[in-house]
C-alpha cells in the first residue's frame, strides 16, 4: 500500500492514478469538501480517504505501507495565515519524516519552484546550507517549502535518523488533467481555456518590467504527466535521494503557451493584455528553467513533454471532453 497525501489535490491524483493503474492500493489523505474534488479520484480504485488529522489513528493500527508520498500543502502562492501554512507544510512532513525514518519508508515529498523566489540567484537545486541560505522566496508558501527543505538538509547533514530514500522535488509550473478545483492557482492553460470557452479574448499580464516585453514573462511549464513519471522513477529506484528540480528543462513565453492552446482548440489566437493584480506586484516570477541535471546524474533519463504536445494532450483529451477528469 502506498499513502499519497494530498491524493485528491491535482498532481496528488494524477500519482495516484498511475500507481492503480500499477495494481497497488494506494490510502488517499486529503479533504474532499462540498465541491468536485472527489471527482479527481472517481475513475480509480483507491483503498480509503481520510482526513490528515486521522494520520497519527491510521499510523497506530500498522498497515502494510511501502511508501510514503507527501503531496498535500496549503499551496496558494497568496495564502497569509502563517500559522496555517507552518502546521501543513512545515510541521506535518517533518512529523511524516520522523514515522518514515522510524519505520524504513521511502519519504517522497513536494518542494517547490517557489523557493527560488524570483530566480536572481538561479534555479541550481544545490542541497547544501550555504546554497539553500541563499534563496529568497516571494512568498509564505515559498517560504514554508524552503523552510522543511533547509531543516531535511540539517537532518541529513547531523545524520539524524532519515528515511531508506527521501527525494524532495522542486516542481515548476505544472498544467494538465485534474486541476479545477484549484480556481485562481490553476494553470494558465486551464484559466484560459475557461475564459474562451465563455466567449472572452484569452488575458495575459502586462509587463512591469523594462525589456521583457507583454506576454514574454517566461516560466518552465511542466506536463503532470511528467511529474508522475519522476516520481514511479524514484519508487523503482530506491538508491537515489536528493533534492531535485522537475520541469521540462526549457523556459517558454506565456504567449507560447496560450498560442499552444489555441492551435489545440483549433480557433485564430485572440489575446488582450491587462494590468497585474496589486497582490501579485513585487512578488510575480518573469523566468523560471529548471535545470534536471542532478535528476539525470542520479540516473533518470525520461523525455520531457514538449509544450505544444503537452497542451494539445490537456486540451482536446480531457478539457474539451464531456468528463474531463483522469
Amino acid at each position: 500500500m502506498y499513502l499519497v497525501t494530498g491524493g485528491a489535490g491535482f498532481i496528488g491524483s494524477n500519482l495516484v492514478a498511475a500507481l492503480c493503474a500499477r495494481g497497488a492500493e494506494v490510502m488517499v489523505v486529503d479533504r474532499l469538501g462540498h465541491d468536485d474534488k472527489w471527482r479527481n479520484l472517481a475513475h480509480h480504485p483507491v483503498a480509503g480517504v481520510i482526513p490528515p488529522e486521522e494520520l497519527e489513528t491510521f499510523w497506530a493500527r500498522h498497515p502494510p505501507v511501502q511508501a510514503v508520498l507527501h503531496m498535500g500543502a496549503i499551496s496558494a502562492t497568496t495564502a497569509t495565515d502563517a500559522d496555517e501554512v507552518v502546521a501543513q507544510n512545515l510541521m506535518l512532513p517533518l512529523w511524516l519524516w520522523g514515522e518514515c525514518a522510524s519505520r524504513k519508508l521511502p519519504f517522497i515529498y513536494a518542494s517547490s519552484a517557489a523557493t527560488y523566489g524570483d530566480g536572481d540567484q538561479g534555479f541550481d537545486d544545490a542541497f547544501t546550507p550555504e546554497a539553500l541560505a541563499k534563496l529568497r522566496p516571494l512568498n509564505l508558501y515559498g517560504w514554508s517549502k524552503l523552510a522543511f527543505d533547509r531543516r531535511v538538509c540539517e537532518l541529513v547533514r547531523r545524520r539524524a535518523p532519515a528515511p531508506p530514500q527521501w527525494a524532495g522535488l522542486r516542481f515548476f509550473n505544472v498544467y494538465g488533467p485534474n486541476e479545477y478545483h484549484k480556481g485562481r492557482m490553476a494553470s494558465v492553460v486551464y484559466g484560459k481555456f475557461q475564459q474562451v470557452m465563455q466567449g472572452n479574448p484569452a488575458t495575459l499580464f502586462r509587463s512591469d518590467r523594462t525589456g521583457v516585453a507583454d506576454g514574454q514573462q517566461m516560466r518552465d511549464f511542466v506536463h503532470v504527466d511528467d511529474c508522475v513519471a519522476a516520481m514511479l522513477w524514484l519508487l523503482d529506484n530506491p538508491k537515489a535521494s536528493g533534492l531535485f528540480n522537475i520541469g521540462s528543462g526549457r523556459a517558454r513565453s506565456f504567449l507560447d503557451l496560450v498560442n499552444a492552446m489555441f492551435a489545440a482548440m483549433g480557433r485564430a489566437p485572440d489575446i488582450r493584455f491587462i494590468d497585474m493584480p496589486d497582490d501579485l506586484k513585487g512578488k510575480y516570477q518573469y523566468f523560471t528553467e529548471a535545470p534536471i541535471d542532478r535528476l539525470r546524474a542520479a540516473g533518470w533519463n525520461g523525455q520531457s513533454t514538449t509544450l505544444e504536445d503537452g497542451v494539445r494532450r490537456y486540451v482536446q483529451d480531457f478539457l474539451m471532453q464531456a468528463d474531463p477528469y483522469r
